[in-house]
């Protein structure tokens, strides 16, 4: 009998080892989302009349003594709303701790203790609470720095800046401040370069189980009034299940959303229906660019920002958009362009020499010939005038024979002829 009784005691030690081992987690470790509700799980051997006492920081946060679902002792005023034990798992062992609304002070390790017949019953939990990041955004100051911005992340995340083509020594400026609920709101500037059409922004969660990313890529465009424009927008590779937004802002004016699209129901809302549209058969395919008809150039000139949105990323394509009404249009074209004067300067150099000579050599054929011209007026004027005068002189009278004197030859040869 006392060898029976011996292996008996033998057996409940070792069984109550062995609850022990099952209901001990020392130091698990638990993350809860900022404001939503958590459970601290606790596993204990049923034995009877449980005492279970929930500690923070060694701090008494609950005292529970369980017999029969009776309960003797109640939590702190302060955690009474927010932290309890399921009644109907008690005795299935389970002494999990609900808390409802979890906050930045609800960090620290937690203690499980059950206190019964078969002994005491211990667990531990680190407990962490995190704000995960919701959005990134992006925007471009008067001063051309680039900005990203998050905010509501706890704990303070980590950034990173990157270009497309890629640069190196990025140097950024970021600041973090926790707002009264302990959250943090991220602002990191970076200084745009001139030739850099795309800068991405990458937001770390300290935990590691979130990396947001956000780019913009700035550009320019012109059009012509009247006549139907493109304007480009590209998704980042495999981009799925996204929200695409088209806005529009005026110089100094708020941006506004001109039309938006859902990739998933394929629904398009245009608030500027017959102005623009989006090319229907390419924009599952990650071609969001928008069409503008007949476009004015008041009405229809100002900053146009396309937004890809999807999971943890975001891609915007910010393009300045200018319409030149068409005699404006003709206008410029006639005159020459600033930079393509100043690009051909010394072309224009090296060949005003040459022009020079040119213009010299013609101008010096040109007065010859006209010299010469005039020469040959002057002698054919001085020949009419010769002849002129010639002719304006006095004929000479010419004496017939019956006007001349008879000499004597002739009055002899009369005089012979009337003898004979």
């Amino acid at each position: 009998m006392r060898m029976v009784k011996a292996l008996a005691q033998a057996f409940l030690r070792l069984l109550w080892i062995l609850t022990l081992a099952k209901c001990k987690i020392p130091d698990a470790h638990l993350t809860c989302l900022f404001s939503e509700d958590c459970v601290l799980p606790c596993s204990f051997q049923p034995g009877g009349n449980e005492i279970i006492s929930w500690y923070r920081q060694e701090v008494l946060l609950l005292n529970h003594s369980h017999q029969g679902g009776d309960q003797s002792d109640q939590p702190p005023k302060d955690h009474r709303t927010r932290m309890y034990l399921l009644q109907d798992q008690l005795s299935r062992g389970n002494a999990s701790l609900h808390l409802s609304q979890c906050g930045i002070k609800d960090r620290g390790r937690y203690r499980c203790q059950v206190n019964s017949t078969l002994g005491q019953q211990e667990s531990f939990i680190i407990m962490k609470v995190e704000a995960p990041i919701k959005m990134v955004t992006m925007e471009i100051s008067k001063n051309r720095e680039i900005q990203c911005l998050s905010k509501d992340i706890f704990p303070a995340p980590r950034v990173q800046w990157s270009t497309l083509p890629p640069k190196a020594n990025l140097r950024s400026t970021t600041h973090m401040a926790p707002n009264t609920e302990g959250l943090y709101s991220v602002q990191s500037k970076l200084r745009m370069f001139g030739n850099t059409p795309t800068y991405v922004c990458t937001v770390n969660s300290t935990y590691g189980s979130q990396s947001w990313k956000s780019s913009l890529q700035k550009g320019e465009l012109t059009g012509e009034a009247g006549r139907e424009l493109s304007i480009p927008c590209m998704a980042p590779q495999n981009f799925q299940n996204f929200f695409l937004t088209w806005t529009f802002a005026k110089t100094n004016d708020k941006s506004k959303v001109i039309l938006s699209y859902v990739s998933q129901t394929r629904r398009t809302s245009n608030l500027w229906e017959g102005q623009v549209e989006l090319e229907q058969d390419r924009v599952l395919m990650g071609d969001g660019s928008l069409l503008l008809h007949n476009p004015e150039s008041q009405e229809h000139t100002g900053t146009y920002t396309c937004t890809f949105s999807g999971f943890q990323s975001r891609h915007m394509v910010q393009t300045q958009v200018a319409i030149r009404s068409t005699l404006r249009r003709s206008l410029t074209e006639n005159m020459p362009n600033a930079e393509d004067q100043v690009g051909r300067t010394g072309e224009s150099h090296s060949k005003m020499w040459v022009i020079a000579v040119v213009v010299a050599v013609v101008a010096l054929v040109t007065t010859a010939l006209l010299l010469y011209r005039k020469q040959r007026a002057n002698q054919g004027k001085a020949d009419r005038t010769t002849l002129e005068d010639t002719e304006m002189q006095p004929m000479e009278t010419i004496k017939t024979s019956d006007d001349l004197p008879m000499d004597n030859c002739q009055l002899t040869a009369g005089h012979n002829n009337g003898h004979t």
